[in-house]
């Protein structure tokens, strides 16, 4: 369906954006890599980010607690969706046929450089620690807050904004969500930058270069910020037993 949808949007337009705008295979790839890091998190954390304020109802974060492992690791990987690993195997599908359909197009083929094949799986590894940074930090209020299924939608509302490329965002009142969801809660950078460096390589010269270093630092920070916010919930925890 999802796929079908975008078929039909470029039936009526040539490209999404204008400058450095995505043509329908480079999009594609695009839509490739949101399936890609969406999987990955809702097979290894989604489960176990919803099961945090069970937890603490329950009281069994104090078992969890007392292992000597650390706390965060154990509660991140308590459970695993292995079902959730379809997107991955379509999306692997649609990268493949992309990237075939790009490098065979008649007008400005697309060249495969090894170095493509060793950043985008790098990039989405920090695409994918974004999303699970937003996502261990929302799911630790659950100690001040209890139950908090509003965050979690607040979460998967924040998170659309990432299926969609930067570009559509650079016009009028959208530069505000531009700037906020870049350099704020930066979930615009958690896909376009992987994707834009299989189907439209960054170029190391011009305003473009700088755009990896950024996904860098913005991963560093937000994997800091959410180990803060954890840290700072649990130290608000009050033990069942208490």
């Amino acid at each position: 369906m999802n796929v079908g949808f975008y078929v039909i949007i470029f039936q009526h337009t040539n490209m999404i954006g204008e400058e450095g705008g995505w043509k329908e295979y480079e999009f594609f790839v695009f839509l490739a890599t949101t399936w890609f890091i969406n999987s990955i998190v809702q097979t290894f954390f989604m489960p176990n980010a919803q099961e945090f304020s069970e937890l603490i109802r329950t009281g069994n974060l104090d078992f969890a607690l007392l292992k000597p492992i650390d706390t965060q690791f154990l509660i991140s990987f308590q459970k695993v969706d292995w079902a959730s690993l379809s997107n991955f195997a379509m999306a692997v599908a649609l990268l493949v046929y992309s990237l075939v359909k790009l490098t065979s197009q008649p007008e400005n083929p697309l060249t495969l450089q090894w170095s493509m094949f060793l950043l985008y799986p790098f990039f989405i590894l920090c695409g994918v620690m974004i999303m699970y940074s937003i996502m261990i930090a929302l799911a630790s209020t659950s100690i001040w807050l209890g139950r908090n299924q509003t965050l979690y939608n607040f979460w998967f509302y924040i998170t659309n904004f990432s299926r969609y490329p930067m570009e559509i965002y650079q016009r009028g009142w959208g530069w505000a969500l531009w700037g906020a969801f870049t350099f704020v809660i930066p979930v615009l950078i958690v896909v376009n930058i992987p994707a834009r460096i299989m189907a439209q390589p960054l170029r190391p010269v011009g305003h473009e270069w700088y755009w990896p270093f950024i996904a860098l630092v913005a991963t560093l920070i937000s994997v800091l910020s959410s180990r803060f916010v954890f840290k700072k919930a649990l130290g608000a925890y009050r033990s069942a037993s208490s």
